[in-house]
């Protein structure tokens, strides 16, 4: 280690772990007070954006009464002379006089003076051409109101953005919604050891969390352009300053793999000292995941920026992503803390001691048991490739049969909800 590096080190003084959900909390926090811009923006564009404002209908849902059914809206008793047809799209004119009727389509406004709507296939002709039939006690159309009132909120604030919700959005009448733009994020990648094509071979591991941490970052909701993932970055303290120095220039928030311990090619918390950064979080009492960090910078245009320091091993790395951006995430962009399902244990997991353990599993979802996977050591990703998330075994615990625990869902693909 060169005097500059072991003197930055020296200067930043490891503190004790913060506790696991302590760490979540703070981090979802830090990020909500940073919460990012709202802009109006066409339904269109906003799909895995965030409500910035709750959904309101600008009408009655239906805005008038519409056919449930293909048939005749008819006034009074029958049977009943026709006097024209509705189609969806048209306004009527009013049914005037008792014993007549309007053919009317699915969807078409029911003229007034309507008193029943007949089913097609219940209605009959006369010898005379009339319309007869017995119509329903029930009424056969959908009244205004009937789905949602003018002005009433239907989605809060902070909801994702999804099909449905767009499609609510154009029903109620809304062309655009204002919403909290997307994180844009990098990725610096740190180790000279890495290789980034072909097998691993003579001392040198290929780099997995490379291709990989982007599209987490992408199912979180973030922006990740491919030349905002950069690396290996060179293993000295000014490539490091000045890859973080690029990214944050256009970034929310970047991510780091390796170099958040204090070894003699460690220059993550030396860069960070020298840009000014300060610690939300440094080291969290999890495993695995040992050691992981996020920092908050403050730039010269007043925008705050973070830098989430994500360990060298593939396992661990995601740890730190489920277990501190995405609470950050979530609060910039506006969404309540993420709530953690439960499921029951279906296997005993150990625990780690004073550390909460972060144990990979797959879930069974029809009959609500987790059940723990192999292949799950720090920097292994085949126990990861087969779970569905992490249930949480708390500081000083085991997990038994048939105990019931929180799990951190793995993201799912953009758009999905996890839960």
């Amino acid at each position: 280690m060169s005097t500059e590096t072991a003197s930055a080190a020296d200067r930043v003084a490891a503190p004790p772990p913060a506790g696991w959900d302590e760490a979540r909390s703070r981090v979802y926090a830090v990020g909500l007070a940073a919460a990012l811009p709202a802009a109006s923006r066409p339904l269109a564009e906003i799909d895995g954006h965030t409500l910035a404002e709750p959904l309101t209908t600008r009408t009655d849902l239906p805005a008038f009464p519409t056919s449930s059914v293909d048939g005749w809206a008819v006034r009074g008793p029958g049977p009943w002379r026709i006097v024209g047809q509705v189609l969806a799209g048209n306004t009527p004119a009013p049914l005037a006089e008792d014993s007549t009727t309007v053919e009317i389509a699915t969807g078409a406004m029911v003229p007034e003076g309507t008193t029943a709507v007949l089913r097609v296939e219940e209605s009959t002709r006369t010898a005379e051409g009339l319309v007869a039939g017995t119509p329903r006690t029930a009424p056969e159309w959908r009244e205004p109101g009937e789905e949602a009132y003018a002005g009433e909120e239907l989605v809060p604030a902070g909801t994702p953005v999804d099909p449905a919700l767009i499609g609510l959005a154009a029903s109620c009448g809304h062309d655009s919604l204002r919403v909290r733009r997307q994180p844009r994020a990098a990725l610096l990648v740190f180790g000279d050891e890495l290789l980034t094509a072909g097998p691993p071979a003579a001392g040198r591991v290929r780099d997995a969390l490379g291709p990989a941490v982007p599209a987490w970052l992408r199912r979180y909701g973030c922006q990740v352009r491919p030349s905002e993932v950069v690396g290996p970055v060179a293993d000295t303290l000014p490539a490091h300053v000045a890859a973080l120095r690029g990214a944050l220039t256009n970034a929310d928030l970047v991510c780091t793999t390796g170099g958040t311990m204090h070894g003699p090619v460690d220059h993550l918390h030396p860069a960070l000292e020298a840009l000014g950064a300060d610690y939300v979080v440094n080291t969290v009492a999890v495993r695995p995941g040992f050691p992981m960090l996020l920092a908050r910078l403050v730039g010269a245009d007043g925008r705050v920026r973070f830098v989430a320091g994500l360990p060298g091993n593939p396992q661990s790395a995601i740890v730190a992503l489920v277990s501190l951006v995405a609470p950050l995430l979530a609060g910039l962009a506006g969404r309540p803390m993420p709530a953690l399902p439960h499921a029951t244990l279906a296997e005993p997991i150990p625990g780690r001691g004073d550390y909460t353990h972060l144990a990979l599993v797959r879930l069974d979802r029809v009959a609500g048991t987790a059940h723990p996977v192999r292949h799950v050591g720090s920097a292994m990703l085949r126990g990861l490739a087969g779970a569905d998330g992490f249930a949480v075994i708390r500081p000083g615990t085991s997990g038994e049969p048939g105990d019931r625990v929180p799990v951190v869902p793995l993201p799912l693909l953009s758009g999905e909800r996890a839960g």
